[in-house]
C-alpha cells in the first residue's frame, strides 16, 4: 500500500443497523486498526423521504455498544468534514455540472409518470428494466422547450455504448462488466440531492478514501462508479466486496432468522464483546478452528484475503454459545455490573436491588455457569426474589415417588433443618445427604423434592448453595408452604 489507509462505513438512517451494516463496519474498523489507518464514519442522509427518526442515533450507539470508535466523523469531527452528505451538497452540484458540461451527462426532463409507462412495458416484453436513454441526445432548442415548461430536471450519467469496464476485487478477483448492460443512471435528482452513485463517489475522492469494503450487492454498482471516477478525473480507491451473511437454510438473512436492529441483541443480553467476536467470524476466519479470539488478536490478525468468498451463515446457536463462554469469564464484580439493567427491569429484582445490594451479589455466581444471555438471570433468578412461589402441586412428587413419601421426606427434611446452628452449604449437605438413604430414596429424589420446594423450579442452581442463600427462615417457610401443598 502506497497511501495511509483510510476506510469508511457509510449508513444511511433509513432504518436501523442490523447485523449486516455492522458486520461491514466492523471489517472496515479491524481493517483501519490492523494497519494503523483511519476509520471514518459519514452519514448518507441524502434519501429524505426514507429517513426514520431516531436512526442516526441507533446507527452510532451500535458502534459505541461495539467499541467500534471512529477517528473523523459525527461527534468527533476531523478535516475532511462535513460528515453528514445533506451538509456537502454544492460537491456534488458542482461535479454533475462538470460532468453535463463536458458531455458525460445531461439533463433528462422525463416525468415519473412517463418512466413508470416505460419500465411496464419493458416488463411486458419481458425486457431488462432501464432507462430508453429518450433525453440524451435532445437539441439546444429541445431542452429550452422543456425548461420554458418549467420542468425540473434530473441528471443522467452518458454510460458508453460499447465497451465493458474491467476492475480487480480484493475478494473477488476479475470482475467484467459490458456498458450494454447499464443504464443511464441518476446522478442528481430534481431536488438537488444526488444519488447514492454520485455522493459516494465524490465523497469518497474528497475523503481520501483508500479502500471501500462493502457488501457484495454493491458489486454490480461498481461499473458505474468506476465510470464516474474516470469522467471526474478521479483516482478511485481499492474495492472490496465481502459476501452477504446467510441464514441456516441459505437464503438471504432476514428477520425470522435473526436479522434485526444489532441493539436488540443488547437488549436481550449479549455482552458486546461476543458479538463483536462472533459478526468478525461471520464470512472471516484465524484458522479452521479458534472460535473465542480476544479483541486485540483479532485486530492483531485481521486481514481481506481470509475473507471468504461464499455467503457465511448466521447461526444463532453458536452466538448463544459464544455469549454464555463471554459471561462465564466475567468477575463477579463484571457480571453484577453487566445484569444490573437487567434486573431493574423486573419490579421484584430491583426493588431487592436497591433494598439489599449483598444479598443479589450473593445470588448472581449461582446462575452465571447457566445464562447464555443476561436477560435470561432475570428468569432464573426470579425465585430469589418473591415472597410466595407459584407452581402446580404434582411438581413436589420425585421420580418413583408418591403423595405420602413426598410429605414424609419434607418432614424430615424440616426436622433436620430447625435445629442448624449453622444455615450455610457445608451444614446443610451434611444433614441433608444422609437423609436420603434413611428414607430409602435415592439422593436425586429427595434433592428433587426440596428444590422444587424451595424454588418452585424442578431445574434450579445447586441446592445446597441456593438454601443458604435464601435463609433459615425462607428456606423453612417455603417447605412449609409446600406441606401445605400437598
Amino acid at each position: 500500500m502506497t497511501k495511509p489507509v483510510r476506510v469508511r462505513f457509510a449508513p444511511s438512517p433509513t432504518g436501523y443497523p442490523h447485523v449486516g451494516n455492522i458486520r461491514t463496519a466492523l471489517f472496515n474498523w479491524l481493517f483501519a486498526r490492523r494497519y494503523g489507518g483511519s476509520f471514518i464514519v459519514r452519514i448518507e442522509d441524502t434519501d429524505v423521504t426514507r429517513k426514520v427518526k431516531g436512526a442516526e442515533k441507533g446507527i452510532l450507539d451500535s458502534l459505541r455498544w461495539l467499541s467500534l470508535d471512529w477517528d473523523e466523523g459525527p461527534d468527533v469531527g476531523g478535516d475532511y468534514g462535513p460528515y453528514y452528505q445533506s451538509q456537502r451538497l454544492k460537491l456534488y452540484k458542482s461535479a454533475a455540472e462538470k460532468l453535463v458540461a463536458q458531455g458525460d451527462a445531461y439533463y433528462c426532463y422525463c416525468s415519473p409518470e412517463r418512466l413508470d409507462a416505460m419500465r411496464a412495458e419493458q416488463v411486458k416484453r419481458k425486457q431488462p428494466p432501464g432507462y430508453d436513454r429518450r433525453c440524451r441526445e435532445l437539441t439546444p432548442e429541445e431542452r429550452a422547450k422543456k425548461q420554458a415548461e418549467g420542468i425540473v430536471p434530473v441528471v443522467r450519467f452518458k454510460v458508453p455504448l460499447e465497451g465493458q469496464t474491467r476492475f480487480k476485487d480484493l475478494i473477488y478477483g476479475d470482475v467484467v462488466f459490458e456498458h450494454s448492460t447499464l443504464d443511464d443512471f441518476i446522478l442528481l435528482k430534481s431536488d438537488g440531492y444526488p444519488t447514492y452513485h454520485l455522493a459516494n463517489v465524490v465523497d469518497d475522492h474528497a475523503m481520501e478514501i483508500s479502500h471501500v469494503i462493502r457488501a457484495e450487492e454493491w458489486i454490480s454498482s461498481t461499473p458505474r462508479h468506476l465510470l464516474l471516477y474516470q469522467a471526474l478525473g478521479f483516482e478511485p480507491p481499492e474495492f472490496v466486496h465481502h459476501p452477504m451473511i446467510l441464514g441456516p437454510d441459505r437464503a438471504k438473512l432476514s428477520k425470522r432468522h435473526g436479522s434485526v436492529s444489532i441493539l436488540d441483541y443488547r437488549e436481550q443480553g449479549y455482552l458486546p464483546q461476543a458479538m463483536f467476536n462472533f459478526l468478525a467470524l461471520i464470512g472471516w476466519s484465524l484458522d479452521d478452528k479458534t472460535e473465542i479470539i480476544p479483541r486485540q488478536a483479532l485486530v492483531d490478525n485481521f486481514s481481506l484475503e481470509r475473507i471468504g468468498k461464499t455467503g457465511a451463515i448466521f447461526n444463532r446457536e453458536k452466538l448463544d454459545w459464544m455469549n454464555g463462554v463471554y459471561i462465564r469469564s466475567l468477575t463477579p464484580d463484571e457480571f453484577f455490573d453487566a445484569v444490573q439493567p437487567y434486573l431493574m427491569t423486573d419490579i421484584a429484582a430491583g426493588e431487592a436491588l436497591i433494598d439489599s445490594e449483598d444479598y443479589v451479589r450473593e445470588i448472581l455466581p449461582l446462575v452465571q455457569e447457566r445464562a447464555k444471555k443476561l436477560l435470561q438471570v432475570v428468569e432464573l433468578t426470579k425465585f430469589f426474589f418473591v415472597e410466595e412461589l407459584d407452581y402446580k402441586p404434582d411438581m413436589l412428587i420425585g421420580k418413583n415417588m408418591d403423595n405420602n413419601s413426598t410429605v414424609k421426606a419434607l418432614k424430615a427434611a424440616q426436622d433436620k433443618l430447625k435445629p442448624l446452628k449453622a444455615f450455610d452449604t457445608d451444614s446443610l449437605e451434611a444433614v441433608l445427604r444422609p437423609l436420603a438413604p434413611e428414607l430409602e430414596l435415592k439422593t436425586g429424589q429427595l434433592f428433587s423434592v426440596l428444590r422444587v420446594a424451595v424454588t418452585g423450579e424442578t431445574a434450579a442452581p445447586p441446592l445446597f448453595e441456593t438454601m443458604a442463600v435464601l435463609g433459615r427462615e425462607r428456606s423453612l417457610r417455603r417447605i412449609a408452604a409446600a406441606l401445605s401443598k400437598l
